[in-house]
């Protein structure tokens, strides 16, 4: 006979096996991951606005707008007329002032120099214009 106790075979086990649990965040990680590419269209999305005819019901007018060209070496000009970059700012702030909504359509060559087009962007910033779009072909 022994002094020392034998342990019972049926004790339960105080650990927790977390590896069934991580093999299954990763299974539902992945149907994610997947469901994600499948149902979210790929590139760039923009919803464009519903054009409405002169002689639609609820039709307001359109506010004025400008048109800003960059050259590939970067002479700007603004509805055809050379400016220049120091210029811009007040006939930026100028139209303004005439209507603060004036949407300013901003047409760059590839090739323009990008300190151009965002002094450009600064400029219509700072005149509090906030509709600048950029004109592409």
């Amino acid at each position: 006979m022994s002094l020392y106790a034998r342990p019972a075979q049926d004790d339960t086990m105080a650990e927790i096996n977390v590896t069934p649990f991580t093999d299954v965040l990763l299974v539902l990680m992945i149907i994610f991951i997947l469901l994600a590419a499948i149902v979210l269209p790929p590139g760039f999305q923009r919803s464009l606005p519903n054009r409405c005819m002169p002689t639609c019901t609820g039709h307001t007018p359109k506010h004025p707008s400008i048109e800003v060209a960059i050259t590939p070496n970067g002479t700007i000009f603004v509805d055809a007329q050379r400016i220049s970059e120091t210029a811009l700012y007040g006939v930026l702030a100028s139209v303004a002032r005439r209507d603060i909504k004036t949407k300013v359509d901003l047409t760059g060559d590839r090739r323009a120099p990008y300190g151009s087009v965002v002094r450009t962007l600064d400029a219509a910033k700072e005149a509090g214009l906030e509709n600048v779009t950029f004109v592409t072909q």
